[in-house]
């Protein structure tokens, strides 16, 4: 069994059961100090003000995790790798838990913990909103962020990979965004928006898989998935449209079953200030992880991943 297949299942089954230690884990103070030590390093004018000057900041971490990755492929049979895989991996992923995230979102019963709950679902600094379908694509939006995007690199990469998308995404959108100028800022969204756009694709693909693949298609060609665009709104669009359609077919079985037309979507957010939306989001996202990791078995069967 490919030893990517069993780093990326490990460290997933930790981060969802180990939640206490992944909070524990999981800090990244260390990359805002040294940010902030590297912004006070170089004048106006210099290349770490340009737009591509976050590469600065990249390039010793990441190769001090690239150097220790080559040096413990091979020996122990690649256990030392597997275990470093597994341990970066775990670490990149995340931050927070999206699940709990979700839940908790889902749970609120005022509109102040509803606010509260859905900011951790938006970038540092980001308004949130809180109607269904902006909901639907923070959702989907962290799910790209928190576990897509980590994996997928992982995957191309390795540990490298994993740990080089986490230190962009919170350069370009977390807590260290702040420690960036503008032009320094506006090139690591760039670069994360480059990062982003195959997982996108990709997890475009496996909601078709998993969904309507009719809508799916639909979605993505009206909102420009055919053509290359760093947005990436295409992504939301078919999010929006495929727990639409979830909620349609759901509605359409409790009539079939019961006889008695389903209760409008405004009359239960109302009464049980539930959003539905959330529910069906969260089970399109695990539905989709679960086809990623069956594409990667394969892969692994037919001898394409090592």
């Amino acid at each position: 069994m490919s030893v990517t297949l069993i780093a990326a299942v490990v460290a997933l089954v930790l981060g969802h059961l180990a939640q206490s230690l992944a909070a524990s884990v999981r800090h990244y103070g260390w990359y805002g100090d040294w940010l902030r030590w590297i912004d006070s390093r170089f004048p106006e004018g210099s290349f770490w003000r340009g737009r591509w000057g976050l590469l600065i900041a990249l390039v010793p971490p990441l190769l001090a995790v690239g150097l220790f990755q080559l040096a413990l492929d091979e020996p122990l049979i690649g256990l030392g790798g597997l275990v470093f895989g597994i341990v970066i991996l775990f670490y990149a992923w995340g931050p927070r838990d999206l699940d709990l995230d979700v839940e908790a979102l889902a749970s609120a019963r005022d509109g102040a913990s509803r606010r509260e709950a859905a900011a951790r679902l938006w970038p540092e600094g980001a308004t949130p909103l809180l109607d269904g379908g902006s909901l639907v694509e923070a959702v989907f939006r962290s799910a790209l962020r928190r576990w897509f995007g980590v994996l997928f690199w992982f995957l191309l990469l390795g540990p490298v990979g994993a740990l080089g998308y986490r230190l962009v995404a919170l350069a370009a959108e977390g807590e260290a965004s702040k420690q960036l100028s503008g032009d320094t800022l506006a090139g690591a969204r760039t670069l994360l928006a480059l990062l982003d756009w195959p997982v996108a694709q990709l997890l475009t693909l496996a909601l078709a898989l998993v969904g309507n693949f009719d809508t799916v298609l639909g979605a993505w060609r009206e909102a420009g998935g055919a053509r290359f665009s760093l947005d990436n709104r295409f992504l939301g669009a078919v999010a929006r449209a495929s727990v639409k359609c979830e909620l349609a077919e759901e509605a359409a079985d409790y009539v079939n079953e019961s006889g008695v037309a389903a209760p409008a979507q405004g009359v239960a957010l109302m009464t049980t200030g539930e959003v539905p939306e959330l529910r069906d989001a969260m089970s399109l996202v695990w539905r989709s992880l679960l086809v990623w990791l069956a594409v990667l078995a394969l892969f692994v069967i037919a001898g394409f991943v090592a």
